[in-house]
């Protein structure tokens, strides 16, 4: 064989395995996998919980809507602290993995002693433990898929991620419904989130392979947040600002409860509501997906400003809705393609933005963003729902996230300030 020809078919080879590296699959590596099984298992958790405990809280404490409020809001904005701390504690060991792992360890922990709970307050302990850890494990993590594909595929691998998790908010709602149908009390439902909790703090700690970065000893919080790039603070600041208007979901379970209630009972409408709570989470689920899909054509940051739309539309149904069952049906589908498509979106924007060595910290600070609005929003539509009726409640929330689309869409496209926006 002549040297030309060698080389021809050397060049040849070379081709294929570069097309290989950047072909649709290539995305979908075994970090990709094992995280979505963490993702998966720890929904299931924490998603068992979270279905039957508004109905818990004001079946077996007597607890209302400002509780339930006040619960999720402060879980949420104690989080966004750690989410920062989190971040940043893995930008400066190098190492992601600790940080994630003790965080799914000490989430499943405080989630399963909801069952030794005697009074709200000691749920309202439980739950701030729960998500305080799983605030610091999550830009850990996110910074971990991000190190775990080429930023092409970013949309594909948030999404993937995005709707592993949901899966199990679909899986876990399902379990807890048949437990309780079964015949078993809330408080067994709880003890049983151990299991899966358990099954995604194994599946990080054994099956994901950490990309080392060089240590950072010298990295001071404050120091790493004023290095991101000034390209990043513009859209952290539309999305904390929808944050104000993004109300925890457990907000829809109470008000679909709370209409259907007259109709069929206390118990049989609280299982219908566990049901539009599942339907939600498959639409979310498979909205994530075909979202992450789509970024790379359409452009991440445009179709985060579609999510924002539908959720403020969203917010506007469940303030005006009644009892029947195809508003129900469609306020929550829209409400589940809206959630999909952010909670897709803002990560994979994010990553965009960020350089590998503040990855942990730029995603910290957008968790973060995000915790302070849900603290002020899910305490906000519970204590105006409480104090006016739901109508006020939701409102409130629809009116923050019109403000956020308006932000978004002020912002000029293809900015050097904002990259991407004009794709």
């Amino acid at each position: 064989m002549s040297t030309t020809a060698s080389h021809d078919l050397d060049d040849q080879a070379v081709s294929t395995v570069e097309t290989a590296a950047t072909s649709p699959r290539s995305w979908l590596t075994p970090n990709m996998v094992a995280i979505g099984l963490a993702s998966f298992f720890s929904d299931v958790s924490h998603e068992m919980a979270t279905t039957i405990l508004p109905v818990f809280l004001a079946t077996q404490m007597g607890a209302s809507a400002v509780v339930l409020g006040l619960i999720e809001g402060v879980a949420d904005g104690l989080a966004s602290y750690f989410k920062l701390v989190g971040g940043w504690v893995t930008d400066r060991m190098g190492r992601r993995k600790p940080a994630v792992v003790s965080g799914y360890l000490l989430t499943t922990l405080a989630t399963s002693s909801f069952a030794l709970a005697l009074h709200w307050t000691m749920i309202l302990a439980s739950r701030t433990l729960a998500w305080v850890a799983r605030g610091f494990r999550t830009p850990g993590r996110n910074a971990l898929l991000a190190d775990s594909v080429e930023q092409p595929y970013y949309g594909r691998a948030f999404g993937f991620e995005r709707a592993m998790d949901t899966v199990g908010a679909v899986v876990g709602p399902l379990l807890a419904l048949g437990l309780v149908s079964a015949g078993f009390g809330y408080r067994w439902v709880f003890a049983v989130t151990l299991i899966p909790g358990l099954l995604a703090v194994s599946s990080m700690a054994f099956l994901v392979q950490e990309q080392l970065h060089a240590p950072r000893a010298e990295a001071r919080l404050w120091g790493e947040i004023k290095r991101l790039p000034r390209h990043c603070w513009p859209l952290l600041l539309v999305i904390g600002i929808f944050g104000l208007g993004q109300f925890a979901p457990t907000l829809l379970v109470l008000r679909a409860t709370e209409l259907l209630t007259p109709a069929h009972g206390a118990t049989v409408g609280a299982k219908y509501a566990m049901g539009l709570y599942m339907f939600f989470n498959i639409v979310q689920a498979a909205s994530s997906y075909t979202i992450g899909r789509l970024s790379q054509r359409l452009g991440s940051v445009k179709l985060l400003g579609v999510g924002y739309t539908l959720f403020a539309a969203a917010a506007i149904g469940f303030a005006v809705t009644g009892a029947g069952w195809m508003s129900l049906i469609g306020w929550f589908m829209l409400a589940g393609i809206a959630v999909g498509i952010i909670e897709a979106m803002e990560p994979t924007v994010t990553a965009e933005l960020l350089p590998e060595d503040l990855r942990g910290t730029g995603f910290g600070v957008l968790g973060a963003a995000n915790g302070i609005g849900d603290f002020l929003s899910s305490a906000l539509v519970g204590g105006l729902w409480t104090a006016f009726g739901a109508t006020a409640g939701f409102g409130a929330a629809a009116l923050c996230n019109a403000a956020s689309v308006v932000l978004l869409l002020s912002m000029p496209p293809a900015s050097g300030d904002l990259p991407g926006l004009g794709r």
